[in-house]
């Protein structure tokens, strides 16, 4: 959070501690990439932060582990404070283990003059669309038209409805998600995807180069994104218009990502109260508003999610187009992820090497996708985990990862009071 965001973090600490005399906060910063292990080792040695800023599956992790403090009781008559699907995200087994902070979503930019040269009048409204268009695009301008994050094509599979787990065995082999693989594969083979870094694990600077380089016709990505393009590319820019992304058919928007502050165990049982009233503070709707218009983020804060400043485009241009869009998407965004499974970034990496080569017309697809299961079914039958299900939210050991995440640019992670 250092140096960007010290006066707002210590003018909140100053504003309240002005109103609790005798109460006072120490404002701790950590990078995101360390602070899961600084976390750890203060609450085994008995000296917890009495808040911390975390991502949902950190706290998922966390709390089966019994390092979570639950935070109902400090929730009650407060829950209408937040949107309900951040308190969803964030409630596993039953029990609630944080105060929600923000989230963000992707948007689609798409290029107003390529889609005019395909003959398309409308962005797309569903992910059969998006393939659809691409094709087209590819069919008559000789240019792609989408630049799916297929290393995270576990989380594009959540958000169709489609499970990869499920009673811990592999389940992406499935007649249902070999059609998906298919589409995209036809996709692929009418030049349809962008071919730069399609399988990366971080394609989206490929794909925001590709657009601003007038080569890519549609660009899902959060609202900061299409800034960029206005400052890097004005001439693509000034063809560029916005659209909300289109929800999968489990109404899930594309690139939820929520972060929290969460109450660790072995906090002091007395100062407990005292936390909950200052984590509700750090959270209310006009800290979460003020914050949120500092990160480019949205806030999880019911109303403030409602301000005009989310709601309301304040010009014509893309650029003031795109926060609205986004924040239509708001109230739909969850944290997709994958808990309760031991080297699952292995496993990912499997999974995307059988779809790169069945999209990619190396293997047939179902065969790709019946190897990978196997390599699948005998590591996660080498494991013990109870439980492991598939499905969108929280709340259970389950597979999802933000769909599009490697077009979020990083949020600012790290915070501890």
């Amino acid at each position: 959070m250092k140096p960007k965001f010290t006066p707002y973090f210590e003018g909140v600490v100053k504003q309240y501690e002005a109103s609790h005399p005798g109460t006072k906060i120490e404002w701790v910063d950590f990078p995101w990439d360390i602070i899961q292990t600084k976390l750890v080792t203060r609450i085994v040695a008995g000296t917890p932060p009495a808040l911390v800023n975390l991502n949902v599956p950190w706290a998922d992790e966390l709390a089966r582990d019994g390092l979570l403090t639950p935070v109902d009781t400090m929730l009650e008559g407060h829950r209408t404070q937040y949107l309900a699907s951040t308190l969803q995200d964030l409630t596993f087994h039953g029990k609630t283990y944080g105060f929600p902070l923000y989230s963000n979503v992707a948007v689609i930019a798409y290029n107003t003059e390529i889609f005019k040269a395909a003959g398309l009048d409308h962005p797309p409204r569903t992910l059969d669309e998006q393939l659809a268009f691409a094709r087209q695009i590819a069919q008559r301008t000789g240019k792609a038209g989408l630049c799916p994050a297929l290393s995270k094509i576990d989380g594009l599979m959540m958000q169709q409805g489609l499970p990869v787990l499920a009673n811990g065995r592999a389940a992406f082999n499935t007649p249902a998600h070999v059609a998906l693989l298919e589409k995209l594969a036809q996709t692929y083979k009418a030049g349809g995807l962008l071919k730069d870094a399609l399988f990366a694990e971080d394609n989206f600077p490929a794909a925001i180069d590709a657009y601003k380089g007038g080569r890519l016709g549609m660009l899902l990505a959060p609202p900061t994104a299409v800034r960029r393009i206005e400052t890097d590319a004005r001439d693509i820019y000034a063809k560029t218009d916005v659209a909300p992304a289109p929800l999968g058919p489990t109404g899930i928007a594309d690139g939820g990502w929520l972060i929290h502050f969460a109450v660790p165990a072995r906090v002091e049982a007395g100062k407990l109260p005292a936390i909950g009233e200052f984590a509700r503070f750090l959270t209310n709707d006009a800290n979460q508003l003020a914050f949120a218009k500092q990160a480019s983020v949205y806030p999880a804060a019911a109303r403030a999610a409602q301000d005009p400043f989310f709601t309301r485009a304040a010009g014509l241009g893309a650029t003031e187009k795109a926060v609205p869009a986004g924040a239509v998407s708001m109230p739909h965004a969850r944290t997709m992820y994958v808990a309760g499974v031991e080297d699952y970034d292995e496993l990912r990496r499997v999974l995307v090497k059988a779809v790169e080569a069945g999209v990619t017309g190396r293997a047939d697809i179902r065969t790709a996708l019946d190897e990978a299961a196997a390599i699948w079914n005998r590591k996660l039958g080498r494991q013990k985990h109870a439980g492991i299900s598939s499905g969108a939210g929280a709340g259970r050991a389950d597979l999802s990862l933000p769909a599009g995440a490697a077009a979020l640019e990083k949020p600012p992670y790290g915070m501890g009071a």
